[in-house]
């Protein structure tokens, strides 16, 4: 099957196409189906004529109902409205019977002369009988596919965070923060109190950078465009990436990657300086070692008292060691204390 559409300007044209199945052996009969507009069918009826395609044609152009039309009507492709007689769907059809295409009565008719032309080429051994290959059989009973949750589960009488009915979960009473739901829900389980404490406190640690970051700006220049609030929101939150709020992600990443490949503290400077990246979690723009942020020696005091033990936190340590030996507001900032 050929669509060559019904444009102005075509890559081909029927009869280019035609001629190409006429010296196709496997292909015993050809259907064409026409438009009113254009003369490519004649074409088509002078091949025909002079012998040049022997094959049985099934033929059919559509749009006989623009005579009912006081003017030209165009009827959906930019060629298909006649710009004379011979351009009509009435005229070409005709033209085409007179040559011995098959032509139907009317488009309705067009898959009974089909069959027609089919059986009748069959009869005389033109066309032989055509073996259907074996199909896959779908089965008959299929299971129905569900979303699948491992962190909450709305069915039965009350939901549940991953084995907790909300209710034991959800008010003052049951001893439950805030912390304890992030770890069931984030992580699958209950966290010890330390752990809890530490999600808290990251928390009460992070939530303003400031109206000047990416984010603060984003939604700020949103909701002064006249966006609602959660519009806002999202336009902050997108800004979200290595170079705003993925610094926490990035330090956790390089630091177990260098701490994991056993990398000394100045392997690993000489590595990120050879990738070209910035240490992440490294670095202040107003703290130094004169003037400490006070939220990171908070971090670094909690986790020293809490943690059973800090050995990526110390790996940190070392290596600012090295960067405040070249420049002293080469901290570990919050975000390195964090990831």
């Amino acid at each position: 099957c050929i669509a060559i559409g019904g444009d102005r300007f075509v890559g081909s044209v029927f009869i280019d196409n035609l001629l190409r199945m006429e010296a196709n052996p496997e292909v015993k009969y050809m259907l064409l189906l026409g438009e009113v507009g254009g003369t490519e069918e004649y074409k088509v009826i002078e091949a025909v004529k002079s012998g040049k395609i022997k094959k049985p044609i099934i033929a059919w152009c559509i749009g006989t109902i623009a005579k009912y039309y006081d003017s030209g009507v165009q009827f959906g492709h930019a060629g298909a409205s006649a710009n004379g007689d011979m351009e009509t769907a009435e005229a070409k059809n005709r033209a085409m019977k007179e040559v011995g295409i098959h032509v139907p009565a009317s488009f309705n008719d067009l898959p009974e002369i089909i069959s027609a032309l089919y059986h009748e080429l069959h009869a005389e051994g033109t066309i032989k009988d055509i073996i259907e290959p074996s199909m896959n059989v779908c089965p008959s009973v299929r299971k129905s596919k569900q979303f699948i949750c491992t962190i909450s589960d709305d069915r039965g009488d009350e939901a549940h965070y991953c084995g907790y009915p909300i209710s034991s979960v959800a008010t003052p009473d049951t001893g439950f923060t805030i912390g304890d739901v992030m770890s069931i829900l984030w992580f699958k389980k209950r966290y010890p109190r330390w752990a809890v404490d530490f999600l808290e406190t990251v928390l009460k640690t992070v939530p303003d950078h400031g109206p000047a970051v990416s984010g603060a700006h984003n939604a700020k220049v949103t909701a002064r465009a006249g966006k609602d609030v959660i519009s806002s929101l999202i336009s902050g939150l997108l800004t979200i990436g290595p170079r705003f709020g993925g610094a926490i992600d990035d330090a956790a990443k390089y630091f177990k990657y260098a701490s994991d490949n056993g990398m000394s503290p100045n392997d690993f400077l000489n590595h990120m300086k050879k990738e070209g990246i910035p240490i992440p979690g490294i670095g202040h723009r107003i703290k130094s070692l004169k003037n400490p942020d006070l939220r990171v020696e908070g971090l670094k005091k909690f986790a020293k008292a809490n943690f059973p033990s800090t050995p990526l936190l110390d790996y940190a340590l070392t290596v600012e060691q090295l960067t405040t030996s070249k420049k002293e507001n080469l901290i570990l900032n919050v975000d390195g204390s964090i990831g």
